[in-house]
């Protein structure tokens, strides 16, 4: 009985050790800070999503061309680019 209990202890090690390793591989360790933050996934792309973090609260939103009345649906107004010195700069379509 005490082999069965060992097993369980290692898988436990095992399966913890594999969630910090993912969390760390894929830079979502600003999931588990208390700041606030915005992420976009697939930038410029149809599958595009902008995740944010306010408090507690972690948002999705996916933009798309039709929009309905919940809110939730968008559509590309303009692109935004990052400069080589951090600047940010929009361009209205």
């Amino acid at each position: 009985m005490s082999v069965v209990s060992n097993l369980f202890d290692v898988a436990m090690v095992f399966a913890v050790a594999l969630m910090v390793a993912l969390v760390s591989r894929y830079n979502m360790t600003e999931m588990f800070s208390q700041e606030d933050f915005t992420m976009v996934k697939n930038p410029g792309k149809e599958n595009m999503e902008i995740i944010t973090k306010e408090g507690e609260k972690i948002n999705r939103y996916t933009p798309s061309d039709d929009q309905n009345s919940s809110g939730n649906k968008g559509k590309r107004v303009g692109t935004a680019y990052e400069l080589e010195n951090g600047d940010i700069i929009y361009v209205p379509e």
